[in-house]
C-alpha cells in the first residue's frame, strides 16, 4: 500500500516482488490491473475483487479496510491450458466435444469455453482456472487433485496441462511448499518424467 500511496496509484493493482531463500524480497514490477491470479486472493479473503475494482473506478471507497483483511486456509489455482506438454507445451486448439468442469465445495472454475465451442489457435492457450479452497494446504491439494481428476476435456487435436498438472501437485517437494520458480523446469527434466520433456 505504501508503495501505491507513493506513487500515487488508485484502482486495482499488483505489486510483484521475488523473494530469495533468505526470505529477502525483490522489487519486480507493477501490475496496474486486475491479475489472472485474482481468485486465489478472493477465496482467501472473501472479497470480491471485481466489485472493489469497479467500486473505485466509479469514484466510491473500498467497502471494507486493510485491518478488515483476513486471510484464511489454503487456496491453489490450477492453469487449464489447451498445450501439449509432451510437445513442449505446444498449443492444441480444436473443438470441445466433451467441456465438464468440477464442482462442488470449494472449487471454482472460471472459464470462457462450454463444450461445442472451438479453441482458436490465436489467443492465449488458456481455456479455465480452476481455483480450490480447503482449510489448509494438504487438503486443498487433496481437493485441487479431485477436482483436475473430475475436470472432463476433450476434442480432436486437443490436449490439456491436467495430467502434468495431477503429477505436480503429486511431488512432496510441492505439497510441502518447497517449490520455487524453477519447480517445474526441474521435475520436466528428471528422467522419470521425460515423457513431458519435448
Amino acid at each position: 500500500m505504501a508503495g501505491a500511496r507513493h506513487v500515487g496509484y488508485t484502482g486495482a493493482g499488483t505489486m510483484e516482488f521475488l523473494v530469495g531463500p533468505g526470505g529477502e524480497a525483490t522489487f519486480m514490477e507493477i501490475n496496474a490491473r486486475i491479475q489472472v491470479e485474482h481468485p486465489v486472493t478472493e477465496m482467501l479473503t472473501g472479497v470480491d475483487l471485481v466489485r472493489e475494482q469497479i467500486r473505485v473506478a466509479a469514484g466510491e471507497r473500498l467497502s471494507f479496510t486493510q485491518e478488515q483483511v483476513r486471510l484464511t486456509g489454503a487456496a491453489i489455482e490450477c492453469r487449464v491450458n489447451a498445450e501439449d506438454p509432451a510437445a513442449g507445451f505446444r498449443p492444441a486448439p480444436g473443438r470441445l466435444a466433451v467441456f465438464r468442469p468440477p464442482g462442488g465445495p470449494g472449487v471454482r472454475v472460471d472459464s470462457g469455453f462450454a463444450q461445442g465451442d472451438a479453441i482458436p489457435p490465436d489467443y492465449d492457450s488458456m481455456i479455465a482456472k480452476l481455483v480450490v479452497w480447503a482449510p489448509t494446504r494438504q487438503e486443498a491439494v487433496a481437493r485441487a487433485d479431485r477436482a483436475l481428476a473430475e475436470f472432463a476435456v476433450e476434442g480432436p487435436g486437443v490436449a490439456t496441462t491436467i495430467p502434468l498438472l495431477r503429477e505436480l501437485l503429486a511431488q512432496p517437494r510441492f505439497a510441502a511448499g518447497e517449490h520455487s520458480t524453477g519447480f517445474v523446469e526441474s521435475f520436466m527434466i528428471k528422467e522419470e518424467t521425460m515423457r513431458w520433456s519435448a
